[in-house]
This record gives structure tokens, C-alpha cells and sequence, in this order.
């Protein structure tokens, strides 16, 4: 769209199913290189991107043709894809319905690059599940525990 500038950052969050630690750490340079190549292909800037064994993390500058659900989508529905292609986990792999996004200004930047690179230091002081939730309601984002995460039965 002629004259359409715009400036849209966010972190999305999304997790395995039942928050399995499922992604080993000699799988997740792969994967990541996996992600950027979906987030990149429509024109989408990635900015950062780190994933842990249950979950993953990734900024994106959003350009305005894109939804972000749709963008999700695809980035959940290949990277399983081609994780249950590989055979990385015995029986097939999926993530975790839905996702968290969170918005950022450009000033904000370099110090959620930061923390998004940082993952291990952080999670050493606290669980992915207080993350998340801290992430929620700082941001005041309104939500359910009860229906953020799915447990293993």
C-alpha cells in the first residue's frame, strides 16, 4: 500500500503440548533456522528468535498485509511438520493451541533481543509457567490460568 508506514514489534510465545520438554538442544539450531525461514518467506522481519526444550520465542517486525495469527499459524504448522518429518520425537509432535504476543516499541528493542537470548539464565530463577503468566499480567492482559496451559494426563 502506497504512503503505509508502520512500526509494529512482537514478541510471540508459544509452547509445546503439555509442555513437554520435547526440543533437545542439539535439534534447536535447526529448528530456529527452520522458524526464520517461514517467518522471512512472506517479508516478515525476524528480529530474534530462541527456543527451550518446552517453549519458544520470537520477535517479529510485523509488516501491515500480514495477520499475525495467520503468521502463527504457519510458523506452528510447519515447524511441526517438519519436526514430525525428521522423526525428532518418538510419536508425533505438536505444539500447544494458541500463543501469547506481546507489543514493543522500538526503544524497547535491544533489551527484549536480550532477554529473548538469554532464555537458560532466565529460567534458572523461574519456570516457563511463572514467566508466562508474570508476561500477562504485566502486560494486563487479560486471561484464565485455567485455560493457559493444557497438563499431560
Amino acid at each position: 500500500m502506497a504512503n503505509t508506514y508502520t512500526q509494529i514489534y512482537i514478541q510471540v510465545v508459544f509452547a509445546v503440548e503439555a509442555r513437554q520438554n520435547l526440543i533437545q538442544s542439539d535439534r534447536n539450531e535447526e529448528l530456529q533456522k527452520y522458524i526464520s525461514g517461514i517467518v522471512t518467506r512472506p517479508r516478515q522481519k525476524l528480529l530474534a528468535i530462541h527456543g527451550m526444550p518446552d517453549h519458544t520465542h520470537v520477535l517479529i517486525g510485523l509488516e501491515p498485509d500480514m495477520a499475525l495469527s495467520d503468521l502463527v499459524g504457519d510458523v506452528k504448522t510447519g515447524s511441526s511438520n517438519h519436526i514430525n518429518e525428521q522423526k525428532w520425537v518418538n510419536g508425533r509432535f505438536s505444539w500447544q493451541e494458541g500463543f501469547g504476543a506481546l507489543s514493543y516499541s522500538h526503544s524497547q528493542l535491544s533489551d527484549v533481543i536480550g532477554y529473548i537470548q538469554n532464555q537458560e539464565k532466565h529460567h534458572a530463577k523461574k519456570s516457563f509457567r511463572e514467566e508466562y503468566l508474570t508476561m500477562l499480567e504485566e502486560f494486563e492482559v487479560p486471561h484464565d490460568e485455567r485455560y493457559i496451559f493444557k497438563e499431560l494426563k
